[in-house]
């Protein structure tokens, strides 16, 4: 990832062409799980695609075709409500996604496992969503539709997007049956979390923030043994009233027990408070 960091950066025509990439193949990931996870197991789990397997056990209606009817009517509304922030690359998925799903509609469901269908589909969506977020666009769908109601109503737009998925699910425990729903909601948890992963990334740090009457050999220590960085910041005690410096420390998770150690070596009595960093950019850490 570094590496693609670096040659986008040199040449930006090619960090174009790699947010395309990222949105055709999230497209691609996105269309495969709900064709061989979610539709077959009858899983409407928010979005369009959630509706589009509403319609196609309801009506019969081909999910592809209800697909674009939503997406495109909603991103025309996001460009003449919104702005037209969302261009080229969103238009790219919202056209892009509904097509593989065509595509890709004779696939044989590779579970009839209800819960694995939620699960594995979620994952897949989610995936798929946050390398197509790494390309810096977005499905359209219903999330055009939570930032128009966003605007016009003042609701905030996380409230805006559990509203319609939230209406979606229940749709779909109304059709199908309540453990339908219920299967429903796990494959979006499950989304959520994946796309946080794929953001975030599957490194994790600590963050130590330090209060020790001992900072210089704490500060020297950890610079030294640990070669990490380290940040003073100005503090005061709440009871006394006296200065008194907090060093802040970022150190990969296997660090960290020698981090505590040594700190614990230097100054018995310091005191520690850690806390996850779930992504840290810079020398020493990721690169964007």
């Amino acid at each position: 990832m570094n590496i693609l960091s670096n040659l986008t950066h040199t040449y930006p025509r090619l960090r174009i062409v790699a947010d395309y990439l990222f949105i055709l193949i999230g497209s691609a990931i996105i269309a495969m799980a709900f064709n061989v996870f979610l539709l077959p197991n009858q899983i409407a789990s928010g979005g369009v695609s959630g509706i589009s397997t509403i319609l196609k056990t309801v009506l019969g209606w081909e999910p592809a075709y209800v697909q674009w009817a939503f997406n495109i009517p909603l991103f025309i509304a996001g460009v003449v409500l919104l702005g037209k922030q969302f261009g080229a690359k969103t238009l790219a998925g919202t056209i892009f996604l509904p097509f593989v799903v065509f595509l890709t509609k004779g696939l044989q469901p590779w579970t009839h496992d209800a819960l694995l269908g939620a699960l594995f589909g979620g994952i897949g969506v989610g995936l798929g969503l946050g390398i197509v977020f790494r390309g810096k666009a977005s499905t359209g769908g219903t999330d055009l539709a939570a930032q128009i109601i966003n605007k016009y109503t003042g609701f905030t737009l996380g409230r805006c997007v559990v509203m319609i998925d939230g209406l979606i699910v229940l749709t779909a425990a109304i059709v199908f049956d309540i453990e339908r729903g219920l299967y429903a909601l796990i494959a979006l948890y499950v989304t959520s979390k994946t796309i946080d992963l794929i953001q975030v990334g599957f490194g994790r740090s600590k963050m130590a923030m330090i209060i020790t009457s001992k900072q210089e050999e704490v500060r020297t220590g950890i610079l030294n043994k640990i070669d990490r960085g380290v940040t003073k910041l100005s503090a005061y005690g709440g009871f006394t009233d006296h200065e008194r410096p907090v060093l802040m420390c970022v150190v990969d998770q296997t660090e960290f027990t020698k981090l505590k150690q040594l700190v614990k070596t230097l100054d018995p009595s310091a005191f520690i408070i850690v806390m996850d960093a779930a992504e840290v950019l810079g020398e020493g850490f990721k690169r964007e």
